[in-house]
């Protein structure tokens, strides 16, 4: 048996756990202290799974993670804008925001449920900025310096 591929092994399971508990603890804990801002949405934590765990994928790509969300909050927002909280806003939401990121070459799974969230909320352009961009890059960034880091 080979025990140095285990404890490689569970060595990365370790490393890329952490790395999520990491950034998702620093993304709750400026959401907790800024009231004036949301910091915390859930896809970020599907997003943190992807870049810490399997970093390699095309899926979680620094491009990826980043235009994947902005482009679906953005398709969010815009069929709320038009059709305000209605089944069909949401699901031309959702269809709208696959097909920007499939033209753009940016899907990321998680940012699916973004326009969902936009709808919902009934949120506004500045949904896109704080939390989405914001949050996003602060996850790319992370994610970048944490996996070079620990040279994954």
């Amino acid at each position: 048996m080979n025990f140095n591929f285990l404890s490689q092994k569970y060595k990365n399971i370790f490393i890329s756990a952490f790395g999520a508990f990491l950034c998702m603890f620093l993304i709750a804990y400026f959401n907790s202290t800024d009231s004036t801002n949301v910091w915390l949405i859930p896809p970020f934590g599907a997003s943190l799974v992807l870049v810490m765990a399997v970093h390699e994928s095309p899926l979680a790509s620094p491009r990826n993670v980043f235009f994947g969300h902005v482009l679906s909050a953005s398709s969010g927002v815009l069929m709320f804008y038009f059709l305000g909280n209605t089944a069909l806003s949401i699901a031309l939401g959702l269809g709208f925001a696959i097909s920007l990121m499939m033209l753009t070459k940016t899907v990321h799974p998680p940012a699916g449920a973004n326009p969902v969230i936009a709808v919902l909320g009934a949120k506004t352009f500045e949904f896109v900025i704080m939390p989405v961009a914001i949050g996003a890059s602060f996850i790319v960034i992370f994610a970048l310096l944490y996996n070079k880091i620990w040279k994954r």
